[in-house]
């Protein structure tokens, strides 16, 4: 017992310590550009992106952030990205679910880089997969002309932000904009394009030409604030629908029009009274080992997630290396889907499951996935996966064949489905268990995630090998002692693209949380899946049963 609680406590240590690396990162984050440039907006009476967000949401109420570490470590010759220099969070106003975005000018101006298309375009997603109303805070200089390249002319682009408004409009999904400071050229087009689009006077000016173009275009000499400001657009051209005094006034208008929208149909998810897991949560961090090879049984993380530590497990004795069951979480109904890392005992002895997914596992979760379809029950997905199992028995066994089942099964889903990365997310594993590829309403991971085609050993093994041996064509001798320099400079740089962090920085994931905090996650969630009512059928293709 004394060596159970030593390793759990250094479980413990090794989480709560990577939990404040993330929460000190964050720190940084949230100060976007720095202080010298929120200085420069705070001199203009403009409010700070994240606190306009703050202003505006319901005080007490949940929140989630999407995308706080966006582009994180990215952009250096260009001096960073925090946040790609836009945030989101999907909150609550006048008690309504929601989600906002907001420019963040103290971030080159609130540019428009890469990444800043990927992570609204991200926004603009969960809006229209959840019928969520959303709310633009616009504060931008526009596209950021050195890497005009990367951000203008493809699908996935920024002209496709102004798609995904015309299709949310004609599918009645609110879009309500707020204009509270530069927003030029094809980016004018995002407030108006929106139901209702307000203004600040004197801070907010909207047009597709500012001043030193129009006098460099047709030699009109006009001034930003005559050519597109308030007073122009409330009282002249009629573009925008009202103009307000200050930042507060405006977002105080906001919220009036969120107290007075109508109700919904809503999907019909079932939800009861929530009860908190009778295990305490914070034990999740001491029960995921700090070492990725390390055994645990994944029954102990998912009575630590669910309502009153209650989990109906579907065929418990078969295909033991998927976990698969119905619990409640924050009074919700879901259908868990978990990796297996433990040894267990087989009517073939015992087997040591280290996430690997096997034939018989990929049958039973194939089956629950369509039960959960049947029944109207959002999936959760809770990965700790090194992929499917290999070797002649399992080909010879039809593991293609079965983990084909699973992932058409899981694919074709029409209940929303959540994603926590728990621990490794190789190949396709990631895949079969509702990677980001594969549309989860929200995905997630924990500080202990790590996202790769395989692990870093493996990987760098590989790697090494196919490095020396494009050396000795060229008649190049590797001594051993200059190969075990190459292999750790290819391991560490691999290992460096395996962590959580790295995923969040690209969007691969929304966010790296608190293992404490999924509960809150899932079930807002849940809840903002619950706008949108399924009118799909579910049907499954090809799979055979």
């Amino acid at each position: 017992m004394a060596k159970v609680d030593i390793e759990f406590n250094a479980n413990e240590d090794h989480m709560k310590t990577m939990l404040s690396k993330l929460r000190t990162k964050l720190d940084k984050v949230y100060q976007g550009g720095g202080k010298k440039n929120a200085d420069k907006q705070k001199a203009k009476n403009k409010m700070l992106a994240r606190e306009r967000i703050a202003y505006l949401l319901d005080d007490g109420a949940p929140q989630f952030e999407v995308g706080a570490l966006t582009a994180d470590g990215m952009y250096k010759e260009q001096g960073g990205c925090p946040s790609a220099g836009v945030v989101v969070i999907i909150g609550y106003i006048s008690g309504r679910q929601c989600i906002v975005v907001a420019n963040d000018a103290t971030v080159k101006a609130g540019a428009w880089f890469p990444m800043t298309a990927k992570k609204n375009l991200r926004a603009q997603e969960i809006a229209m997969e959840n019928r969520l109303p959303i709310v633009y805070l616009v504060d931008s200089a526009g596209v950021f002309l050195p890497m005009q390249d990367e951000i203008f002319p493809d699908k996935e682009h920024f002209g496709r932000i102004f798609r995904n408004n015309a299709v949310m409009s004609s599918e009645g999904i609110l879009q309500v904009a707020a204009i509270m400071g530069s927003c030029v050229a094809g980016g004018a087009y995002l407030p108006i394009m929106s139901d209702e689009a307000m203004i600040v006077d004197k801070t907010g000016s909207v047009f597709l030409a500012g001043s030193y173009l129009v006098k460099s275009a047709i030699g009109e000499d006009i001034d930003n604030e005559t050519l597109g400001g308030a007073t122009t657009h409330c009282e002249i051209s009629g573009v925008t629908d009202n103009k307000f005094e200050n930042d507060a006034a405006c977002l105080d208008y906001i919220k009036r029009l969120f107290d007075k929208f109508g109700h919904f149909e809503k999907a019909g998810f079932d939800r009861t009274e929530a009860l908190p897991p009778e295990k305490d949560s914070k034990e999740l961090y001491g029960i995921i080992p700090k070492s990725p090879g390390k055994q645990y049984d994944m029954h102990d993380v998912i009575h630590r997630l669910v309502d009153g530590s209650g989990f109906d497990e579907y065929k418990a004795k078969y295909g033991q290396s998927l976990v698969c069951g119905t619990a409640r979480i924050d009074g919700w109904a879901v259908g868990i889907v978990a990796n297996q890392r433990k040894v267990v005992k087989t009517k073939k002895g015992e087997m040591q499951f280290g996430g690997v997914i096997f034939s018989d596992s990929a049958d039973k979760a194939a089956r629950f996935i369509m039960n959960c379809n049947q029944r109207k029950i959002p999936l959760v997905f809770l990965q700790d996966v090194t992929g499917f199992m290999v070797g002649s028995r399992s080909e010879q066994g039809g593991i293609i064949k079965d983990g084909a089942k699973m992932v058409n099964a899981m694919a074709n889903s029409v209940v929303p489905k959540f994603t926590v990365i728990i621990g490794n997310s190789y190949g396709a594993g990631n895949y079969a268990m509702c990677g980001k590829a594969y549309d989860p309403r929200l995905i997630a991971a924990w500080p202990t995630a790590r996202v790769a085609v395989m692990g870093g050993e493996q990987a760098a093994e590989t790697l090494l090998q196919i490095q020396v041996s494009a050396m000795k064509k060229k008649q190049q001798e590797v001594p051993e002692a200059e190969q075990k320099a190459l292999l750790k400079k290819i391991t560490d740089r691999y290992n460096s693209q395996l962590s959580p962090d790295y995923a969040a920085s690209r969007l691969w994931v929304d966010a790296i949380i608190d293992p404490a905090d999924t509960r809150n996650m899932i079930s807002m969630g849940i809840e903002m899946a619950n706008h949108a009512p399924i009118t799909k059928r579910y049907n499954v293709g090809v799979i055979q049963t």
